[in-house]
């Protein structure tokens, strides 16, 4: 037993597997992406740059070169500019109607709201609420006229004066109580619009 020694026994690694197809597929695929990137870009490049890019380097060429006698025209722009600033935005707002021109425009409604306010007079219940309904209305078509500047104010708290009133009237008759006080203070806002513009 003391004669046996061990023997020396070289182990060799197994060959590593040869990696030639894998190489090849990575190979495929890089040339696959290249192919594919340059269909994209050649599909791209005549849509966007064939016909429109000529074209448009002409115009901004064309830019380009009036842009040097864009530095003159600041100055004649600022001219125009003068002209129309202020000018143009006031006269819409500025046109303030008479007082007869006013009175011209809302009688015919005030006049209605007078033959209305008696003809509910003598109804009741739905056929009421009708009228009323109307008057109210002619009551937001009067508001929304422009008053003289030397009423504006007055004109306005009164037409609101007389909405309410009528919305008083309103719930009167829908809800069936006696609606002869509702009634008496909306002719008596009504008198007061038609006061003011002299009628």
């Amino acid at each position: 037993m003391s004669d046996q020694k061990p023997e020396a026994v070289w182990v060799f690694p197994d060959e590593p597997k040869k990696r030639g197809g894998r190489i090849a597929l990575i190979i495929g695929l890089v040339v696959a992406a290249l192919v594919v990137a340059a269909v994209v870009v050649l599909f791209l490049i005549p849509r966007g740059d064939g016909v429109p890019t000529p074209s448009a380097s002409p115009t901004a060429s064309k830019t380009a070169t009036p842009k040097p006698t864009a530095s003159p025209s600041p100055s004649s722009t600022t001219v125009p500019t003068d002209l129309p600033t202020a000018p143009v935005t006031t006269p819409p707002p500025v046109p303030d109607p008479s007082i007869d021109a006013f009175r011209g425009q809302v009688q015919p409604r005030l006049d209605d709201a007078s033959t209305g306010l008696e003809l509910v007079q003598g109804q009741s219940g739905d056929a009421a609420v009708q009228v009323v309904d109307s008057l109210q209305n002619d009551a937001q078509n009067l508001a929304s006229q422009p008053a003289p500047g030397s009423i504006a104010t007055q004109w306005g708290e009164a037409v609101n004066a007389y909405a309410a009133k009528l919305q008083s009237l309103r719930s009167a008759y829908s809800g069936g109580s006696d609606p002869s006080g509702a009634l008496g203070d909306a002719k008596a806002a009504l008198g007061q619009l038609r006061s003011l513009v002299g009628l």
